[in-house]
């Protein structure tokens, strides 16, 4: 199996998003995996990691390789332009790149995440090579909603015709696809996974922060920390002992830190930056709330189903979210009061001051929370669901 991928580990233990490698480790259980994404700067061309064989393809000199990680490619294109450059040499390369594994290796089968760019670039290879296997898109989130200009809107209707099967990691996402007149007779709800069993677990007698409030994520506009931000000096007058730490990074770093400045609040935000998947747990196990204020971004970009959200509440950790559809996956109808409408921050503020006071009846929702989580979420349960797709893709593989 070919795995067509713009996001994924530069080496073991990278802060960047892990979700692809965790399921490609877990289909070398039945198939013989090889991911084909983009080079980054100290990063090994091929090598193999935890099963998986990997080769990043260059598309420019090695200090300009920047286009896919530290935030991702949308968000990049948006704050930095002058990256629109690299997208012509980055489609190029993975075109030609996918064409010679395809010629190489023989793949029965082609998993490419994303619509756009990777989705696209298999079916134009199986519209001009009859070497072209069969092939599964996925769709996070950031390809379907955002990039909405008329043409790419067309783009996203041909690979959704040409894929063999089309998934979606939310039930969301199934109407945004109906809107842009993609049928729904090959598309399926499939979200990634949380490891549940080794690195996310609860661990009981922790006792938890009372005070510390936790955002893990990309820092995008899409991510809704500008609100957050703008809603702790409430929370603070309400709770003086409050505290929020920052895990990630992404180009509206400077801008966030000089937000905390402008509010008064810098000495009680801290920003950690980037952390490997292994250190996240611990956070988790010890904060008194962890807060997804998700929005939907200028660009129309939205959350798809994120994978830090699952990953805090697998911990036990009781969160606050912002009130997007995709996060009806998640929640129960009696559960709806811990979705917020991210920019009214007076709601903002008065959900997390409610958790931070009343932390028992928090820590009851979380633990009900993770138990349904784990019946439908576990890497287990969503490895043997795509592992059953791309086998009944592969049977169809050409003559």
């Amino acid at each position: 199996m070919l795995i067509l991928t713009s996001t994924y580990p530069r080496w073991l233990g990278d802060p960047e998003p892990a979700f692809v490698h965790e399921l490609a480790k877990r289909l070398t259980t039945q198939f013989n995996v090889h991911v084909l994404c983009p080079h980054a700067r100290d990063a090994a061309t091929q090598e193999t990691l935890e099963g998986v064989e990997v080769v990043r393809y260059p598309y420019a000199p090695s200090r300009f390789e920047t286009l896919v990680n530290d935030g991702g490619i949308v968000n990049n294109l948006k704050h930095q332009p002058w990256k629109w450059l690299l997208v012509p040499s980055f489609l190029l390369s993975l075109f030609w790149h996918a064409r010679r594994e395809i010629h190489c290796w023989r793949p029965n089968v082609i998993h490419a995440h994303w619509l756009l760019p990777q989705g696209l670039i298999v079916a134009l290879l199986g519209l001009l090579d009859r070497h072209t296997p069969p092939f599964l898109v996925t769709s996070h989130g950031a390809d379907l909603f955002a990039l909405r200009a008329r043409p790419l809107t067309a783009l996203k209707r041909f690979v959704a015709r040409r894929a063999t099967a089309l998934t979606v990691v939310s039930q969301a996402m199934t109407d945004e696809l109906e809107r842009i007149g993609v049928p729904l007779n090959k598309v399926s709800v499939q979200p990634m996974g949380v490891d549940l069993t080794h690195r996310f677990t609860p661990t009981p007698n922790q006792p938890r922060s009372r005070d510390e409030i936790l955002f893990v994520g990309r820092l995008v506009e899409k991510k809704g920390l500008r609100y957050l931000l703008d809603a702790m000096p409430k929370i603070i007058a309400r709770h003086p002992s409050a505290f929020l730490t920052v895990v990630g990074f992404g180009p509206e770093e400077n801008e966030r830190r000089i937000q905390a400045e402008t509010l008064g609040i810098a000495h009680k935000v801290h920003f950690l930056g980037p952390l490997a998947q292994t250190e996240l747990p611990t956070l988790y196990r010890r904060v008194a709330v962890f807060v997804a204020p998700f929005v939907r971004a200028s660009s129309g970009d939205q959350e798809g189903l994120p994978v830090t959200l699952m990953e805090a509440i697998a911990c036990g950790c009781p969160a606050v979210i912002g009130d997007l559809e995709a996060m009806l996956d998640l929640f129960e109808a009696e559960e709806a009061d811990l979705r917020v409408v991210s920019t009214d921050i007076q709601a903002l503020a008065k959900q997390i001051i409610m958790v931070l006071k009343h932390p028992d009846d928090a820590h009851r929702r979380a633990d009900r929370m993770r138990a349904r989580l784990s019946r439908r979420l576990s890497w287990d349960v969503i490895a043997r669901q795509y592992m059953e797709i791309l086998q009944s893709i592969s049977s169809q593989k050409k003559s």
